[in-house]
């Protein structure tokens, strides 16, 4: 990976490792047209110094727009935040100052996607932003539904987002689409109890999949119970360790063009013996800093924003670590959320304040404070940051800097049919390892379901699957 040089007076020292790990995604993909999204770089926590002092506030941070006049009513429509703490989170908290009336509704994304196309049909719109993943906008640019926020991103650029994210905005065109709001990563957790099984000679900062069977194997034999989880809740997000952690460790594939092959099978036969020793209740989990916090589990993935409560009420009890590694490396999914304005926004205006308070250093902060995404523009490390928030800074460092990496970016294009495609891996895994049925046969079975998809969706590929002319092949 590029190191790219750190500035004398560091900020948030996470872009470093960004920067360098967003021109390494573009680069993959290609920086093709509109018609060929840029892929979902949804991009993961920067590798930031959580040591380092927080840097005098930089003016080019002050809101370009007028604060204290009223910004007026504005609808604000989020695949982000869904969860009920969160929206709350983000109601009471992050929007508080905002000097404006903002209905935050937090969606799915079938539903975003179906009411932003039906307000646009309509010419009826009552949703002045959006926000979303990279994947959830670039359908709705290609179809002419989406404002030019090019002046925007002109006017907020000296808040220092790094030019890749900027790039990502523009969605393989000269028009910016979106500016970037936020950032998250899944990651490994684990109760300081079980450091004392890891497989001699491991490093718990480096692990493999291989080694990560061992260690769940052994704490079983230890303590009698199977303390091992995965999110396999209704609502958990299980389909994204696939997607994105095992799928690239395994296979060097986003879980596309390589889905069916003979590293998939190896992979999810390791899967099922995982498996083997997790608790029961695993299919039950959604956010693993329950299960984590009354100990039924202790050791677990999950993404960041559903393991923080776990680090910030017992900080010294928990560590944070990179994903594992398979035969390919070590695959793991940034997140970038960012922030749209649709075509026949009642309230442009108003949005556009919107969007100048939540890039603003002091929201981003504690956005990362409440709800545990990350910045995206230069913000000062909090003084009173809490150690659950630093902890995970660690950990986002030591898995983005990897030198075995394989990022794996969010699905692209899908649309509306993105819960379809998730289904399907949600339903390979009840088949193989909940039902053991034969992995082949599954998984021959579901690519046909899986191809389907993406053709309706006209998907191309997207990192680490090299570039298609046409929709994603699944082989």
């Amino acid at each position: 990976m590029v190191r790219l040089r750190q500035r004398s007076a560091p900020r948030w020292s996470l872009h470093l490792t960004l920067l360098a790990l967003l021109a390494l995604l573009l680069s993959a993909c290609g920086q093709g047209t509109a018609t060929t999204p840029a892929p979902t770089a949804d991009a993961a926590p920067p590798a930031a110094d959580p040591t380092a002092a927080a840097p005098a506030a930089d003016a080019t941070a002050a809101p370009a727009g007028g604060e204290t006049a009223d910004a007026g009513e504005i609808i604000f429509l989020s695949t982000q935040f869904s969860p009920v703490e969160e929206a709350e989170r983000m109601r009471n908290t992050i929007l508080a100052g905002f000097p404006g009336q903002v209905e935050f509704i937090p969606e799915a994304g079938g539903p975003f996607n179906d009411r932003v196309r039906a307000e646009a049909q309509s010419g009826q719109a009552t949703v002045s932003l959006l926000g979303g993943l990279h994947g959830d906008f670039a359908p709705f640019a290609q179809d002419g539904l989406l404002e030019d926020l090019t002046p925007l991103m002109e006017e907020l650029q000296g808040r220092g987002f790094p030019e890749a994210f900027t790039e990502l905005g523009r969605l393989g065109t000269d028009t910016v689409y979106y500016i970037p709001w936020m950032q998250a990563t899944y990651l490994l957790a684990a109760n300081v109890q079980a450091l004392e099984y890891l497989p001699e000679g491991a490093d718990q900062n480096a692990l493999t999949y291989e080694q990560l069977k061992q260690w769940v194997a052994n704490v079983e034999e230890a303590t009698g119970e199977r303390k091992f989880g995965l999110p396999g809740g209704p609502n958990g997000l299980i389909h994204r360790l696939f997607q994105g952690y095992l799928y690239p460790s395994y296979t060097g594939s986003a879980g596309v063009a390589g889905f069916k092959s003979p590293e998939a099978v190896t992979m999810w036969n390791d899967v099922k013996e995982l498996w083997t020793h997790a608790n029961p209740q695993s299919t039950t989990y959604e956010f693993m800093q329950e299960p984590l916090l009354s100990e039924e589990v202790w050791i677990a993935m999950d993404h960041t924003a559903r393991l923080i409560n776990a680090v910030n009420e017992r900080p010294d009890d928990f560590v944070l670590l990179p994903a594992p590694a398979g035969p390919q490396g070590r695959g793991f999914m940034p997140v970038i959320a960012g922030l749209a304005i649709p075509v026949g926004a009642p309230n442009r205006a108003g949005a556009e304040e919107l969007i100048r308070y939540l890039t603003m250093p002091e929201q981003q902060t504690t956005t990362l404070r409440e709800n545990a995404f990350f910045p995206v523009v230069e913000a000062p490390l909090p003084t009173d940051l809490g150690a659950g928030v630093r902890i995970q800074a660690e950990a986002v460092a030591a898995q983005s800097n990897a030198s075995d990496g394989v990022p794996s970016l969010l699905p692209v294009g899908l649309g509306a049919r993105g819960g379809e495609f998730n289904k399907v891996y949600t339903d390979s895994f009840q088949q193989i390892v909940l039902n053991n049925q034969p992995v082949e046969q599954v998984l021959e079975q579901q690519a046909a379901i899986l191809q389907q998809v993406i053709n309706d969706a006209g998907a191309p590929c997207w990192a680490p699957d090299p570039p298609s002319e046409g929709p994603c092949q699944v082989r």
